[in-house]
């Protein structure tokens, strides 16, 4: 397949983009870098949709979307997490309507946050939200893939769990301080936190792009989700360091502002469809996880 990926060379696409071509995949990123590093396996990259060649993408892969927990959640910032995601879907969308013959699929991303606080209840995709900014920012985000489906395109929503892999994202973060011995829970650490491998995050991907019978929305994040008291354990005894360093949640809520809802919302998200419709983990459990992710 000729598959087009916006935020190609970011977190998720940086191990999307080798396992597609390795198998037999083309894949084309859409950047916004005027000298990318390019993911191994890139066929082509472009700054601009105009820029792609005149042939036919069987796929569409939209990972774009800058850092949601990279700054702090000004007005002006959340302006721009918004557009981030929604201009750049809906670019795509347009782009979509314009070929003579449009894509077979697009797979989209969103997030956990699309379902707010959900406190200990199994979270499923059918599971209804509470509102809050992250919430609006993902309805805001689906909308404009789906908009897609008008042209006959299938459709798959990607609602994503905390990726994990050491280079970067939230165990990047924590990585430095835990090795220190002087990590800790969040708040209580009794809030759940619906985790995911990084591999196993580029292999959904896949599997949506491939599977023609998938569609809809989908929940990324490992079958066995933990509280970050269990996370924040299972990560120090990997690294043979101690971890009694409690962050409390009012000085979460001096130091983040608003942003504090990502590190304290409540989500125990399940990946019923991924499971019902045949998808394997490889890496279920969160200590099998970390041991691979940190060897």
């Amino acid at each position: 397949m000729q598959i087009l990926i916006s935020g190609g060379t970011g977190f998720i696409g940086r191990e999307l983009v080798p396992l597609l071509a390795g198998a037999g995949h083309q894949p084309w990123i859409l950047t916004r870098q005027h000298k990318p590093d390019l993911p191994q396996g890139t066929a082509g990259y472009v700054r601009d949709l105009d820029q792609l060649p005149d042939q036919h993408f069987d796929a569409v892969i939209n990972l774009a979307g800058a850092g949601i927990a990279d700054q702090r959640w000004t007005e002006k910032r959340k302006a721009e997490l918004v557009s981030s995601r929604v201009e750049v879907t809906r670019k795509l969308v347009e782009w979509m309507q314009r070929q003579e013959k449009p894509p077979e699929v697009l797979v989209s991303a969103s997030a956990v946050g699309y379902y707010g606080e959900q406190g200990d209840q199994e979270v499923t995709e059918t599971t209804p939200p509470t509102a809050g900014f992250a919430h609006d920012l993902c309805v805001a985000w689906e909308a404009e893939a789906l908009k897609a489906e008008d042209l006959g395109v299938r459709v798959c929503l990607v609602r994503t769990g905390v990726v994990l892999a050491p280079g970067g994202g939230s165990l990047g973060k924590m990585l430095p301080a835990f090795k220190l011995g002087l990590g800790g829970p969040l708040g209580k650490g009794q809030h759940w936190f619906p985790w995911i491998h990084r591999e196993d995050m580029a292999r959904i991907y896949r599997w949506l792009v491939e599977e023609s019978s998938a569609h809809g929305v989908y929940n990324a994040s490992a079958p066995q989700p933990v509280t970050n008291k269990e996370f924040t354990r299972t990560l120090a005894t990997t690294l043979k360091r101690p971890a009694f360093m409690p962050m409390p949640e009012p000085l979460l809520k001096v130091l983040f502002g608003e942003m504090a809802e990502l590190l304290l919302v409540s989500d125990r998200m399940l990946p019923q469809r991924l499971q019902e419709e045949g998808f394997e983990f490889n890496y279920p459990q969160l200590e099998g996880a970390l041991r691979h992710l940190l060897k």
